[in-house]
This record gives structure tokens, C-alpha cells and sequence, in this order.
């Protein structure tokens, strides 16, 4: 079955699923303006997964292309879908994907539900494979699109939670310390949050030595799971 056929398929179930609630208050989640059917995300995620086992067989190419072809719909649920049927094969990934998932990054991302699901988990799992790929990512911090920053920092969540890249983690951090973009503030607050859970003591150390410079959103995030003593400290003006 070609790809546009899937693709159209998965859209028909959508449709068919349209809660109208949703439909109503998604937006309300969004500052930016989103598209997207009204489904909730755990009917999505069951689409998704329900129509991955209908085909059954289908190469990790014939699969990205129906990711692309759902990405460039710019619509929420259909990039949902693209986030779990990527991830889905990453026991097939190579490291030139690391260029695929840019691609799409760059070209298709326009929401942060969207980039937060691709990058935790998606792009997070690749670089936990391919670790010389994150110096790639760390260009994407200089980017003047504003997901591709978000993506450079929350792609390392779950890599940071597990005790990985912590100078990678510095690196992002800094780049992005004085981002005027709340929501790229938030990105990177996020990962020093998820690395502090593995090191405490040396995110601490790294928010409290630039807390004069580092927005106060992102060092609220930067400090959620730290003991209350350190909680307080670090929010002490410099």
C-alpha cells in the first residue's frame, strides 16, 4: 500500500474520533496557533498504534515517508502519530536518521507537544545510540527557529535523567542562558531539572554560578526536584 494511502486512513479514523471538548480547549494549552481535529491524545496514541500493526511489514523507509507526509499536514494528531511510528523502529536506527529527524524538526515542528513527544523520546533514543551525534545537536542551539533551540535541550531529557552527557547538558544550558524565548527558557530549565535528578549537587552548583543571568523561568525549572534549603538558595538574589 503506498504511503498516501496509509496516511489517508489514519485521517479517516481521526476524523471519526473528533471529541468535541478537545476540539474546544486545545487551543487553550497553546499560545501559538495550533491545528489540529480535536481527538484526545490517548485516542490518538491507540490510532496510532492500531493502524502501525495493520501494516505490518513495511521497511523503516516506507515508514518514515508516511511520518513525512503526516508532519507536513502541520496538524497535532497527525504529528502524534509520525512521533509514535518513528519511534516505534528505533531498534532500526541508523546514524544519518539524526538528518531525517532535523529535517523535520526544522521544516515541520510548529508546536511545543509536538517537539517535546519527537524529542524526548524519538530523538533522545537515537543519540543514546549514536552519542557522537551530539555535537550536531548542539548547533541546533544557534538556530534563529525557536523549536530547533527547544529541541536542542529537551531532546536530552531522558539521556540527562539516566546520568548521561552532563557536559553536553552544560553546554546547551549556557548557549541558551539568556534566550529571550519563554519557551526555549523552559527547555533548557526543563533539562537541568531531568539532569539534576542523576546530579544534584552539580546542577546546583551550575544554577547558583550563573543565577544573575539566567531568567527566573528557567531557574524555577532548573530547581523543582531539589530539596527545599538548596530550592531557597538558589532563588536568593545575586
Amino acid at each position: 500500500m503506498q504511503a498516501s494511502e496509509i496516511v489517508r486512513s489514519i485521517r479517516d479514523e481521526l476524523r471519526n474520533n473528533i471529541d468535541k471538548k478537545t476540539l474546544a480547549t486545545s487551543q487553550n494549552f497553546f499560545k501559538e496557533k495550533i491545528r489540529n481535529y480535536g481527538v484526545k491524545v490517548p485516542v490518538t496514541n491507540k490510532i496510532a498504534k492500531k493502524h502501525f500493526s495493520s501494516y505490518d511489514g513495511l521497511t523503516k523507509n516506507e515508514i518514515f515517508e508516511v511520518c513525512e507526509i503526516l508532519w507536513q499536514s502541520g496538524c497535532l494528531e497527525e504529528s502524534f502519530v509520525a512521533c509514535n511510528w518513528s519511534y516505534v523502529v528505533r531498534d532500526k536506527y541508523e546514524t544519518d536518521d539524526f538528518y531525517v529527524f532535523e529535517k523535520w524538526i526544522e521544516k515541520y515542528v510548529n508546536n511545543w507537544a509536538s517537539c517535546d513527544t519527537f524529542c524526548n523520546h524519538t530523538v533522545g533514543t537515537l543519540l543514546e545510540m549514536y552519542p557522537d551525534k551530539v555535537k550536531e545537536l548542539i548547533k541546533w542551539t544557534y538556530s534563529p527557529n525557536r523549536w530547533m533551540r527547544r529541541s536542542a535541550a529537551v531532546s536530552l531529557i531522558i539521556p540527562a535523567r539516566n546520568g548521561k552527557f552532563l557536559n553536553e547538558v552544560f553546554e546547551i544550558a549556557s548557549i541558551l542562558l539568556t534566550d529571550k524565548d519563554d519557551l526555549v527558557q523552559k527547555g533548557y530549565g526543563w533539562l537541568l531539572k531531568s539532569a539534576s535528578m542523576a546530579f544534584q549537587k552539580e546542577i546546583f552548583d551550575y544554577v547558583v554560578s550563573n543565577k544573575a543571568h539566567m531568567p527566573r523561568t528557567a531557574l524555577r525549572y532548573a530547581i523543582e526536584k531539589m530539596p527545599e534549603e538548596m530550592r531557597k538558595t538558589a532563588m536568593q538574589k545575586p
